[in-house]
């Protein structure tokens, strides 16, 4: 054989051993296969993190998680046993190297974020924002987000059974933060709901409608299954996605009974009226990909809908390695029957700079993994640009790799755009971290911060005596 840059291995799921965890040490299999189990522990501050990990948990990392919590996190805790359980797979909190093991984890480095990830000199960049693509302000009706011509976003509601550190909609999901007051739904969830089914009737050239929140996993499953039943009742809609990051995070809950026989019963009257089902989840690691992972996705596919696809977010320290890409593809493909969908670049959110990767990495990323996968297989690096939309990380118009902007276009209207005449005109910025410009890049963005925070001192003077 060829040497060849990226050499694939077949390699044979398996699922952690949760009794390696202290505090999980006595759990059943029977026990770890219950979606209430893995609900009712889930891991929600420091105390219930040393519980399970037990004295493996180092004071030093405590304390930098506690920092991380008090001043940086823009999410609250909560991960699952089962994505827990993915963490440092190999090691018990007892042998050594446990806590340098957990530092390094490409599971924990997004899912527990702590201080020192962060970056101290550009924790974020000066034009994020936390609704960062604008969602909230293309609202056709409470909820529903109206970008795309044919396609709408359904946001059901804003929990989630896991909380990602990246969250791109960290504005509206969640629980507060002692830095991030979460923004709030002002009408009933029924109400919204009501809405977003009246707004799609009376819009027949919306013919996609991807189901989301926060997570449907975290709706109760009568609600969801009526609200995707009223959706294939109306009839220009042809697709419908679901996403859950809970097919990966909490499997056990897509396995249980009454999810299947009811996703059986609305993928027979999809096929009956020709629409299309899928399921999207959101790996971002190959450790994640265990066997209740891949039961969760074939028994989805048994289920009779289209396919299950994955998003992913390329985040430094988790999958900005090309050969940390193909082996979650692989794993997807082979054993779970997950098909590699999209890596997108991480939102420009507020610190969120320690994650985000330039435009330039993400496109040398795109190049090194063609050949490897089959085509249909091959994922899509997607730059999802504010009032733009999602776009191939080579379709840029122009890109100034000095200053870190990239100016990108596009060939529609978003639905705050009906009546301006140069949206398919101007170009649209998106910005690259700023640590990793050259020196006259970063002296740059630190003048354009004095002439900000300048601009914000004169308008609070004025105000102050008017």
């Amino acid at each position: 054989m060829i040497d060849q840059p990226y050499a694939y291995r077949h390699r044979q799921l398996a699922e952690p051993d949760w009794r390696r965890l202290p505090g999980w040490a006595e759990v059943t299999a029977q026990q770890w296969a219950s979606a209430q189990w893995q609900r009712a522990h889930c891991v929600k501050n420091i105390r219930q993190l040393r519980q399970v990990i037990g004295d493996g948990l180092s004071e030093s990392f405590c304390a930098d998680l506690e920092r991380d919590q008090a001043e940086r996190a823009t999410m609250s805790m909560l991960v699952p046993p089962q994505m827990i359980n993915t963490m440092v797979p190999e090691l018990a909190p007892s042998d050594p190297g446990f806590t340098d093991a957990l530092y390094a984890d490409p599971v924990r480095r997004y899912m527990i974020p702590v201080f020192s990830d962060r970056r101290a000199d550009w924790p974020s960049h000066p034009e994020a924002s936390r609704d960062s693509l604008h969602e909230a302000e293309m609202w056709a009706v409470e909820g529903l987000t109206h970008r795309y011509p044919t396609k709408v976003l359904a946001e059901l509601l804003p929990t989630c059974p896991q909380y990602c550190g990246h969250c791109t909609r960290m504005d509206l999901v969640g629980n507060p933060t002692p830095i991030i007051d979460k923004h709030k739904f002002e009408t009933s969830r029924d109400d919204r709901l009501a809405a977003m089914l009246e707004y799609l009737r009376a819009n027949p050239g919306v013919r996609d409608v991807v189901v989301s929140g926060g997570d449907v996993a975290n709706l109760p499953w009568p609600r969801l299954e009526a609200f995707i039943a009223q959706l294939l009742d109306i009839e220009n809609i042809r697709d419908i996605r679901l996403a859950t990051k809970a097919l990966m995070g909490l499997p056990q809950y897509w396995l249980t009974d009454e999810v299947r026989a009811g996703m059986e019963r609305l993928a027979a009257t999809a096929r009956q009226r020709d629409v299309s089902i899928a399921i999207h989840t959101h790996v971002n690691s190959a450790q994640s990909v265990t066997p209740l992972v891949a039961d969760a996705a074939k028994a989805m596919l048994a289920t009779g809908i289209r396919d299950v696809r994955n998003q992913g977010v390329l985040l430094r320290g988790t999958n900005d390695k090309t050969e940390q890409i193909l082996d979650l593809c692989f794993a997807l493909l082979d054993d779970a029957k997950i098909m590699p969908y999209y890596f997108y670049m991480c939102d420009m959110i507020p610190n969120s700079e320690h994650w985000r990767l330039s435009l330039a990495e993400a496109q040398l990323l795109q190049h090194d993994i063609m050949g490897y996968l089959p085509g249909f297989a091959t994922p899509r690096f997607i730059c999802d640009v504010p009032y733009v939309g999602k776009r191939w990380v080579h379709q840029m118009a122009r890109y100034d790799e000095e200053l870190g902007i990239s100016y990108w276009t596009k060939n529609y209207r978003t639905g705050v755009e009906h009546d301006d005449a140069l949206a398919l005109e101007r170009e649209y910025e998106y910005y690259d971290p700023i640590h990793l410009l050259p020196e006259s890049g970063q002296a740059f963005w630190r003048e354009q911060v004095v002439a900000a925070k300048a601009v914000r001192a004169a308008t609070q003077a004025v105000g102050a005596t008017s």
